[in-house]
């Protein structure tokens, strides 16, 4: 697929199974990544691949974060936790990783981050892998930010699920640039 035609058609699949992506692919989005906009070239990013039994891991880190804030925590809402990790066969944690730098704030090393999360994006769905790029609450919680391994200065910037879509590819809405952008 070509650069522009990926950029333009690009979606998420909320909905992914079995197979993850291969070593091959999952090099290629990591060189994505690695790729994305970066003032001064802090690399102000880090990445955790988690799959496997590490997805339930992740689930069980989920619960733990949830009754840590809740009392009344169900069986039920701890089973659907356990799950969220399992919607797709590998995830891929963007975590900002920011320096002191007296030319590059901290904003935009996060900015940094993110852009890398959407290059990884665009090299998923380049190679025909589905992708969606979650956050959620989980993503703030002090701990899962320990569990996870984060430093102090360090965030989550997203959960990047990694698999084969189950669905079609849905019918993107056109959108038109000149509603968003005008020559000032």
């Amino acid at each position: 697929m070509q650069a522009l035609e990926a950029l333009h058609t690009r979606s998420s699949f909320p909905r992914l199974a079995e197979p993850a992506p291969n070593e091959t692919q999952l090099e290629n989005i990591c060189k994505a990544a690695l790729r994305a906009a970066d003032h001064g070239l802090l690399r102000p990013w880090r990445f955790l691949i988690i799959r496997g039994d590490a997805l339930t891991r992740l689930g069980e880190l989920f619960v733990q974060a949830a009754r840590a804030d809740a009392d009344d925590f169900s069986d039920a809402q701890a089973e659907r936790l356990m799950n969220k990790p399992h919607r797709a066969p590998m995830i891929i944690v963007t975590i900002s990783s920011p320096s002191e730098h007296p030319k590059v704030p901290e904003f935009e090393q996060d900015l940094s981050a993110a852009a890398a999360t959407q290059n990884m994006l665009v090299a998923a769905y380049a190679q025909g892998i589905g992708a969606m790029w979650r956050t959620g609450s989980m993503a703030f919680h002090p701990v899962v930010k320990k569990g996870l391994g984060l430093s102090s200065n360090e965030k989550i910037i997203g959960f990047l699920y990694l698999g084969t879509a189950k669905d079609a590819t849905r019918n993107i809405q056109q959108v038109k640039p000149g509603d968003y952008f005008q020559v000032w």
